[in-house]
């Protein structure tokens, strides 16, 4: 395997010796085309023989070689960077020779190299060198992209596309073959750009593409950033044609930026990416404002949204991140990670179960958090239909333990983190978030009534996010990779998504505009229907929905909507000064009757008795209406 890898490349002083041989071949022939120019007996008259000439030419060439370093790059990889490299040489060559003519003629009365030779050797000698490079390249990069090699379009013709065809022509662990620029510029139709013809994006290009066997489009990284997505790549996307990118993309502000070695490897375009989400801005200061030099606590860090918040959260200098959660191997990896990436940030990992109110207590005591994001809950729909009483301790006593600790120890802010599966409810996850939201604005509201400058305990809802634990996306990614099939629930199943940083962008603003007892809701743009879904992610994976990949209607499960809501009937909005973030305007409830009737829930839930446990839910939130699910008969009246 050592000798083989040996041979995938020249080593230096082959490069040099070849570089040697062709300048000698350079000299010669300036030697004759020299003597068959001019009068040969007058040329040398005084002149050094010309084998010594020779040696002197080819001496000051090599010392030059060296100095310039014109042997050290690969020939196959031959850059603008090595020609120039080549053109000084031979230019401080011609110059130094030059010089020295002069000097022995002012010396000794005559020159020892012929100037006519020197004239002529400079150029010659850099062309061959020249084609040598471009030579090995061209034949290199032709063997490497054979007939076999997957044909691509590139979208984008700037800086980023061309550094893209130029890897693909280059770099030996790319196997797609470049055919053409795709653009939407129409005055660069009909032009070539690197040798590649530019077309336009039409219906005749689609004809064309199928025609001559396309089927992959990558997309620049810089086009990437000026198309909408969402709207621009379904024409690509309907037409059956894989869209890949670079994983970077996101990396560049500038066109100069742009390099084949930041570029990287090519890869499919994310279902993310294909999703309309406008961009997310929050007011930073506001932020900074409320986190710099606090202590911050986040329960369930470990997970996809606690996770994402800590990342956030130590951005605005805060003066230490206490990380709560009951998962040892995630939480673990976690410190590891963030301590690798945020060495000047004080992060402090705890394993704890926010059921058990001593423990948290005890955290409390020891840490005194100023901000408190409360994001631990059990989420999965379908199986905590079948443990009603693990939701009510997780996501009801839970919530109600941080609640009640963070006044002891006067926490300026709680943010809780709810779903809006808690807005009129079909399922006991949701049923389960709605009652700690009910616990938490109550108990503020009673509080607020004696000290005004109590704990502010804000909620917020949002839908599904992207790329967590448990999503739609990673789950289908798995079925498509094992063949299919590709199961959706429903065909008519649609949700709303939104992505994990934006969530939590959207989680720490909202933290800041709330005065306490609001329920923020935020913009989760236009539903996605899960079936379309299902179907774009297999055509980006290559494959043809339902001929390649079935797609089987596996039926709603116990629990499951049709569609989610944001608010129920009842409820109305308000503005806020992000248009993004809006206020719930919900109903109001006593704190005392419904803490009673919550310390009934939970200790009711450490019962064997799952249909009492869901019947006082229902008594708590009268809008919980069971779907799909055993517990339908409890809403028999």
């Amino acid at each position: 395997m050592k000798d083989k890898k040996a041979f995938n490349y020249l080593p230096r002083w082959g490069v040099l010796l070849i570089d040697v041989l062709l300048c000698t071949i350079a000299f010669w022939l300036s030697v004759w085309i020299g003597s068959a120019i001019f009068d040969y007996n007058q040329s040398h008259d005084g002149a050094w023989p010309i084998e010594s000439q020779y040696g002197l030419v080819l001496g000051v060439q090599i010392i030059f070689f060296i100095i310039f370093h014109t042997y050290a790059g690969m020939l196959r990889y031959s850059t603008f960077v090595d020609t120039l490299k080549s053109l000084l040489s031979n230019l401080s060559t011609g110059f130094v020779l030059v010089l020295f003519n002069l000097l022995m003629q002012r010396l000794t009365g005559y020159h020892p190299i012929l100037n006519t030779v020197l004239v002529i050797y400079v150029p010659i000698s850099f062309v061959l060198l020249f084609c040598l490079r471009v030579g090995v390249k061209t034949i290199y990069e032709t063997l490497q992209q054979t007939q076999s090699s997957p044909k691509v379009v590139i979208y984008g013709t700037q800086t980023a596309g061309l550094a893209i065809a130029k890897m693909l022509r280059s770099a030996g662990n790319t196997p797609y073959r470049p055919i053409a620029f795709i653009s939407t510029e129409d005055q660069r139709y009909g032009y070539e750009i690197a040798g590649l013809p530019v077309r336009p994006i039409n219906d005749r290009l689609f004809a064309w593409m199928e025609k001559a066997n396309i089927h992959h489009v990558i997309v620049s990284p810089l086009k990437m950033r000026e198309i909408n997505p969402a709207k621009d790549l379904q024409i690509f996307i309907d037409h059956n044609i894989r869209i890949l990118t670079t994983p970077y993309f996101t990396q560049f502000d500038n066109i100069e930026d742009v390099d084949i070695q930041r570029i990287g490897r090519i890869d499919s375009i994310r279902i993310e990416d294909l999703l309309e989400r406008p961009k997310i801005e929050i007011n930073t200061d506001n932020v900074q404002q409320i986190l710099q030099d606090k202590v911050v606590l986040i329960s369930g860090a470990a997970g996809s949204i606690g996770s994402e918040l800590v990342r956030q959260v130590q951005h605005y200098a805060p003066r230490a991140i206490v990380l709560v959660d009951i998962a040892e191997s995630p939480l673990h990896d976690l410190s590891l990670d963030l301590q690798q990436q945020y060495p000047n940030t004080r992060f402090i990992p705890i394993i704890a179960d926010v059921r058990n109110r001593d423990r948290i207590e005890s955290i409390f005591n020891e840490t005194r958090p100023d901000v408190v994001y409360h994001a631990a809950a059990y989420k999965h729909v379908p199986l905590m239909e079948n443990y009603p009483g693990e939701a009510i301790q997780a996501n009801v006593l839970g919530t109600k333990n941080m609640a009640d600790i963070a006044v002891k120890y006067k926490v300026e802010r709680f943010v809780m983190i709810s779903t809006d599966k808690a807005v009129n409810p079909t399922n006991i996850m949701g049923a389960s978030k709605r009652i700690a939201e009910i616990y938490v604005q109550s108990l503020f509201r009673k509080l607020q009534i004696e000290d005004s400058n109590c704990t502010k305990f804000i909620t917020t809802r949002f839908g599904n996010v992207l790329g967590s634990n448990g999503s739609v996306i990673p789950y289908f990614q798995k079925q498509i990779a094992a063949g299919g099939p590709v199961t959706v629930t429903h065909p008519n199943i649609i949700r709303y998504f939104m992505t994990i940083p934006e969530a939590c962008c959207l989680v720490m603003e909202a933290s800041t505009l709330g005065n306490g007892g609001e329920i923020f809701i935020f913009d989760m743009g236009q539903p996605v229907k899960i079936l379309d879904l299902a179907r774009n992610m297999i055509r980006l994976a290559g494959y043809a929905p339902e001929k390649d990949i079935p797609i089987v209607f596996t039926g709603l499960r116990p629990g499951e909507k049709l569609y989610e809501e944001l608010l129920n009937q009842k409820e109305t909005t308000l503005p806020t000064d992000n248009k993004k973030i809006m206020i719930a305007r919900v109903r109001e409830f006593d704190f005392d009757v419904v803490s009673k009737q919550i310390d009934i829930l939970i200790e009711t839930s450490y019962t064997d008795k799952p249909f009492t446990i869901v019947k006082q839910m229902k008594q708590l939130v009268p809008e919980y209406i069971s779907n799909n699910s055993i517990y339908e008969q409890l809403d028999i009246r």
